[in-house]
């Protein structure tokens, strides 16, 4: 099993089930995917298949996370699932201390393999949880986005 596959199971774990609160800006959501954010995927037909696909080819291989420390790739990933990919690159860019652009390329993943990776991928989570407190939505969701950083550091 590649790690992708692992990361990906991971996250069906969270996401597996197909939501529609109407409180989320994303609207109808299946296997974390929501219909708001991708209108061009036919969210409630998606099969598991087709969201392992959307996954590698929209997250994993665009973000390069075969190229970052492991667990720390996996936490990224889960990251992304749930706030993007921008944001995910940008709460790594803050752990890391470098220009926060929200583009994972060379400096980023350069400095993400000078750095001790249990310290970094604290300074990931920390990081991640803080910027959570920021979002409109953490009064509603902020319980169960912090929950799922405790998760992911204790699968990986």
């Amino acid at each position: 099993m590649s790690l992708f596959d692992a990361a990906f199971g991971y996250v069906l774990g969270i996401e597996g089930h197909p939501t529609n609160d109407p409180r989320d800006p994303g609207g109808l959501t299946r296997w974390g995917i929501a219909q708001n954010k991708h209108p061009e995927i036919d969210v409630a037909n998606l099969t598991l298949d087709g969201a392992k696909q959307f996954y590698q080819n929209a997250i994993w291989t665009p973000m390069k996370l075969d190229f970052l420390p492991t667990p720390l790739n996996v936490f990224v990933f889960d990251s992304a699932v749930n706030q993007g990919n921008a944001g995910a690159t940008k709460v790594l860019q803050k752990a890391l201390g470098v220009q926060v652009d929200g583009v994972l390329g060379p400096v980023t993943l350069r400095a993400a393999h000078q750095q001790q990776p249990q310290e970094l991928t604290a300074l990931f989570l920390a990081d991640r949880v803080l910027d959570y407190m920021h979002d409109r939505d953490f009064d509603i969701y902020g319980r169960g986005w912090i929950k799922r950083c405790f998760l992911v550091a204790r699968a990986f």
